[in-house]
């Protein structure tokens, strides 16, 4: 309870501290900004303890920026980005954007511990790699690399947090999270293959 109040009373106060943030001098904007705003959620380094929230530690500073963009715009609709990005993203200009996403984008990639479900990793490796014909699901390692480092505008997919790529893989697939070329790729996995997808992710 104390956790969920926190998260709340930081989303509140989230423009404020933008503000605030944002009247800094240049050399001390984007650590205050972290600091004040990002670290609630995604840590002080981009490495979030909490599924709720992406961790941003290595992540690929394109693909921030896509998304930080996406929210400003309201682009990017799905029940979380409209809970907790949109009032953070509104005041943000492009410069500070890609600021932000230089800051995550060099901090150490967060590393998964190995899955205690090896049976499901193993699945979900193997999807991952070569994909499902007979469902007309695409190896995802085609686009997010071997090792799920991703590039450019592909976000890195190892290490994020089982629960967070479980739920983005079933937006996807529904459309609750606008995206065409991934919801055609993702419009035929079960919820079992993706929970497999996610278990070898987290472990990577």
């Amino acid at each position: 309870m104390k956790a969920v109040l926190a998260v709340a009373v930081a989303v509140a106060l989230s423009p404020l501290l933008i503000t605030g943030a944002l009247a800094a001098e240049e050399s001390e904007h984007i650590p205050r900004l972290v600091s004040n705003v990002c670290s609630k959620c995604h840590g002080i380094r981009g490495d979030s303890q909490s599924s709720l929230f992406p961790r941003l530690a290595g992540q690929q500073a394109d693909y921030i920026v896509k998304q930080l963009k996406a929210f400003r715009s309201h682009g990017r609709a799905d029940p979380h980005a409209e809970a907790y990005m949109w009032g953070i993203a509104g005041p943000l200009a492009d410069a500070q954007m890609k600021q932000l996403a230089d800051y995550f984008a060099s901090q150490p990639p967060i590393h998964g511990q190995p899955a205690s479900n090896t049976a499901l990793a193993a699945q979900g490796k193997d999807i991952y790699e070569k994909g499902v014909a007979d469902q007309n699901i695409p190896a995802c390692q085609e686009c997010h690399g071997k090792k799920a480092e991703g590039q450019g505008e592909i976000p890195r997919l190892a290490g994020q947090h089982r629960d967070y790529l479980f739920r983005q893989i079933r937006d996807f697939r529904v459309g609750l999270r606008a995206n065409a070329i991934m919801h055609e790729n993702a419009k035929s996995i079960t919820d079992d293959e993706a929970l497999a997808i996610a278990t070898y992710l987290a472990s990577q």
